[in-house]
């Protein structure tokens, strides 16, 4: 493997910068860089030098692997944040090392089994957390949350796999006559839970992504009010005139917690305007993919919206009507602390049905795993002679999870095998 080196901050004015090397040869590179030793492990601070030139002390950490990040032998220099010195030091770096390539410090975690693939997951979702729940779904996986789900999962499949792989090829050594209810008890159960988590995935998914909540209504109701007293700025133009708003106007913002993205829509209405038409036909469209509808009418629900149990339908401006608790008004701010609750509200309601599970990938998986259990089930119950078959039928849907957790092989149930049924000599 290359030794390589990358900047392991952002780049620009700072504090402290910090570069990272990683590879069979990063404590040699950095005695070069420093011109002398270096604790390994440990921590020393040195001067950086090129040749006899000082360029900048440095508090230098220094991690011997398997036990770093990487696997590998790493060096952290710490230096500081000044652009001109940690391009001079990256110029002498790139004599003695490769630049990184995107993401390559945690493919090498990855391939030196550091971390599982959800892992990795869970860390690029960890950096780019922008709210809390993102951030304690992430801290999750990337603490190996779902490796260890899925790892209880192998575990119990590789036991029901072992014992139907023991009555088929040991028949006459000591084990059980009959492993059916056994097998038929271990697989209940992990499809069962195969089968709840998966059904979190879209929650999980809209927590790592964001909600859509779309504010909608006749024109001219207040709608591009209401959501720029939502975003705290003038994010969509208003005016008197009816029709102002002809495209979807979106505002990301953090709300009790949660990635939320209101979308103000065009005023729903009949009308001659090609254009203005285009917009009401996408207001309606994004209205209902959207997670919620904020609806602002006087009268009926407009034309072509189709209201969920949990849609939020207020009356608009409601600086006119000051003593209506249904009503809202972007204008003064009445009714908005209560909207903004209900909202919080519903979507925190919907965020506690997340699983652990957090990607389409996750989920594909475990719906995948758990076709292979119910085939696994249903050949299981047409007795010993079918075993072999359903036995192959388990170790699909082993296969099926080793996306999550990584690869089952022959090694593991003759291993469960020999330690449970004490067959080998």
């Amino acid at each position: 493997m290359d030794t390589i080196f990358a900047e392991a901050t952002a780049p620009g004015k700072a504090g402290v910068s910090v570069l990272r090397v990683s590879g069979p040869q990063a404590f040699l590179v950095c005695e070069i860089l420093v011109g002398g030793d270096l604790p390994r492990p440990g921590r020393a601070l040195r001067a950086v030098v090129d040749g006899t030139t000082e360029l900048d002390r440095a508090f230098i950490l220094t991690f011997a692997g398997p036990a770093s990040f990487t696997g590998e032998d790493v060096v952290e220099l710490h230096l500081h944040g000044s652009r001109t010195v940690v391009s001079a030091v990256l110029s002498v770096l790139s004599r003695h090392a490769r630049l990184a390539e995107p993401g390559e410090f945690t493919r090498r975690a990855l391939e030196n089994g550091k971390l599982d693939l959800a892992q990795v997951e869970g860390l690029a979702d960890l950096i780019d957390a922008e709210t809390e729940a993102q951030r304690r779904q992430a801290e999750r996986i990337f603490s190996g949350g779902l490796g260890a789900l899925a790892e209880s999962w192998r575990a119990d499949l590789i036991r029901a796999a072992a014992l139907l792989e023991a009555t088929i090829d040991f028949a006459d050594e000591e084990v059980p006559v009959d492993v059916s209810p056994e097998v038929t008890q271990l697989l209940d159960g992990v499809r069962t839970a195969v089968e709840q988590e998966a059904k979190g995935v879209t929650m999980a998914e809209r927590i790592r992504t964001g909600f859509e909540v779309a504010i909608v209504g006749a024109p001219n109701v207040g709608k591009s009010t209401l959501l720029n007293a939502l975003a705290g700025r003038q994010a969509a133009i208003t005016s008197e005139h009816a029709g102002t708003t002809r495209d979807v106007i979106e505002v990301r913002m953090d709300l009790a917690g949660l990635p939320v993205t209101l979308l103000d829509t065009a005023g729903l209405r009949d009308t001659v305007d090609e254009v203005e038409g285009i917009g009401i036909d996408l207001a309606r469209e994004r209205a209902m993919s959207a997670d919620l509808r904020v609806v602002l009418t006087d009268d009926d629900v407009p034309d072509g919206i189709r209201l969920d149990s949990d849609d939020i339908v207020l009356r608009p401006k409601a600086d006119l009507r000051p003593d209506d608790d249904l009503a809202v008004s972007g204008k003064t701010g009445q009714g908005i602390d209560r909207l903004i609750a209900r909202i919080g509200e519903v979507l925190s309601g919907r965020a506690q049905l997340a699983g652990t599970a957090t990607r389409e990938r996750h989920r594909a998986a475990m719906d995948q795993a758990s076709f292979g259990l119910q085939q696994a089930q249903a050949v299981l119950a047409a007795g010993p002679d079918q075993y072999d078959i359903a036995a192959e039928e388990l170790r699909g849907a082993i296969r099926s999870l080793e996306s999550l957790v990584g690869r089952v092989d022959v090694e593991n149930l003759l291993d469960e095998i020999f330690s449970r049924f004490c067959l080998g000599k």
